[in-house]
């Protein structure tokens, strides 16, 4: 069996959803390029009771236990405090630390311009210098320094890996972790992972579940986890090197089972096939969008380079917006309404000329949870993607809150332009 790690994250406001986890996925990740299996990812509010009660139980079956965040200078930063008590390592003063943390925050305060009462930020700084007895001081990359506690004096349990929790001072100070000799001890083990994702469109979860029971025989031995994303399923594999040719096998028999709804049998994203493609072609596109109101725009512009292939967009929510910016004739919206093929397939067209674009992509629906009527209910929306050769349509009723609605439509319209390029 290889290194195990469990990760810990620390904060109440990401107990409650007030700020979102990135560091428990992204360490999860980390782990994984370097052969670590992760076991847990737990959340814990800033508790000490709680902290101290996870880090007990975890320590029972995992090499190396990792926290994150609890190390800046207010009353609730309690990590390094609660790390000490659990490993039997008190905490000490350490003075150079404590001078070079100060150095840090005069710097910051000065940069700023800030007024701080000094005796509360000499106060915050000590804090932050406090040690556990024969810990590793991991440099600051903010104001926190990290550090790694090793295990009480003859006991089996693991080290602790104390990282700060603003992401980037964690992840600026990962390679620092990874270089310290007790992490290394704990990660020596390992075994190599390898990690391999397929993705697959309009495809029923239904009918790859029965794909991968009817295909138990090429799965055995494979960890293989799926997901439903925005209407995208993702198959990921997780394996040994020694387990390659199952994960080709895979791969095959669900290319014969599902044809070119596996649109991206290496994991490649659908925006990066599209902007290949359009690369590729020395091809432009342009958007028009009612309900997203520039998101696949902002979505095909999220890619470094996409000045190559993307002139612009129009948000034309309003009527009149489609008839004055994109030349929808007037009467087509009052016999068929703006949302509908037509006048889906007249924004397409309208966006191509008004830019000169080789391609174009167009959104109109009703995101809701209002608006929606009998004829034309919340969730409907049509698409359409044009080009010198043609066009596609597609008409798609979508579940979900307004704000889902919208996030699909724009996964549909990505996918609308990658089967028009071909």
């Amino acid at each position: 069996m290889g290194t195990r790690a469990a990760v810990v994250v620390t904060g109440t406001e990401v107990l409650t959803g007030r700020v979102p986890d990135r560091n428990g996925p992204w360490l999860a990740e980390q782990l994984r390029r370097h052969g670590v299996d992760i076991g847990q990812v737990v959340v814990v509010g800033d508790r000490p009771d709680d902290l101290a009660a996870v880090l007990r139980h975890l320590g029972a079956d995992h090499d190396l236990l990792i926290t994150t965040g609890g190390l800046g200078p207010t009353a609730d930063d309690l990590t390094a405090e609660v790390v000490a008590e659990v490993q039997g390592r008190p905490l000490h003063l350490d003075e150079e630390l404590e001078r070079r943390v100060g150095a840090i925050v005069e710097r910051l305060v000065t940069a700023r311009g800030w007024r701080l009462d000094p005796a509360s930020t000499a106060a915050g700084t000590r804090k932050q210098a406090m040690v556990p007895d024969g810990a590793t001081v991991l440099e600051p990359v903010g104001t926190a320094p990290g550090l790694v506690v090793p295990p009480p004096e003859r006991s089996a349990a693991p080290p602790v890996l104390v990282l700060p929790g603003p992401p980037p001072e964690l992840q600026g100070m990962w390679q620092a972790a990874l270089a310290d000799p007790v992490v290394r001890a704990a990660l020596r083990a390992r075994t190599e992972l390898r990690q391999h994702t397929m993705r697959l469109w309009d495809t029923p979860e239904s009918e790859l579940a029965a794909a991968l029971r009817r295909h138990a025989d090429v799965v055995e031995g494979l960890e293989v986890t799926t997901c439903l994303r925005d209407g995208e399923l993702e198959v990921v594999t997780r394996s040994a090197p020694q387990d390659a040719a199952a994960v080709d096998t895979l791969r095959e028999v669900l290319r014969a089972d599902f044809g070119q709804a596996l649109y991206s049998p290496d994991g490649t994203t659908v925006d990066d096939l599209v902007a290949d493609r359009l690369v590729a072609m020395g091809a432009t596109i342009a958007t028009a969008e009612s309900c997203t109101a520039g998101l696949v725009a902002g979505r095909l512009a999220d890619r470094a380079g996409s000045s190559a292939y993307l002139l612009g967009g129009l948000v034309t929510y309003s009527n009149r917006a489609k008839v004055d910016l994109l030349g929808v004739p007037a009467g087509l919206i009052e016999r068929v309404g703006a949302v509908s093929e037509e006048v889906a397939r007249a924004m397409a067209d309208g966006a191509r000329r008004r830019f000169g674009a080789d391609v174009a992509v167009s959104v109109t629906g009703v995101a809701g949870p209002t608006g929606g009527t009998p004829d034309k209910p919340v969730g409907l929306v049509h698409l359409c993607a044009s080009g010198p050769d043609g066009s596609r349509h597609r008409r798609v009723l979508l579940s979900g809150s307004r704000a889902g609605v919208r996030r699909r439509s724009v996964v549909v319209a990505l996918h609308l332009v990658r089967e028009l390029l071909g």
